[in-house]
């Protein structure tokens, strides 16, 4: 089940808090109403991320061996055709 929670909770009740993170479940926060952020397990966030920073070196080494430069216009309206299919 989804756990929305008041931000003050992470102060008021952490130990309710960090027993739903630890049993694998993230807890989204709301502040005002409002989502503001998830709290998640390290684990969890170890899961999410794998392999990323991996990623990001293998293109550090692509682009040193490469003289054409792209801006990040290019790159998002790359990444969208993809998403979309186009």
């Amino acid at each position: 089940m989804i756990q929305i929670r008041p931000v003050s909770d992470l102060r008021n009740k952490f130990p309710e808090i960090e027993t739903i993170v630890n049993s694998g479940n993230p807890v989204y926060l709301t502040k005002n109403g409002y989502g503001a952020m998830v709290v998640l397990s390290l684990e969890e966030y170890a899961n999410l991320t794998e392999g990323t920073e991996a990623k990001l070196d293998e293109a550090d080494r692509q682009a040193e061996n490469v003289e054409e430069r792209v801006s990040h216009e290019m790159v998002f309206a790359h990444a969208r055709g993809a998403i979309h299919g186009k």
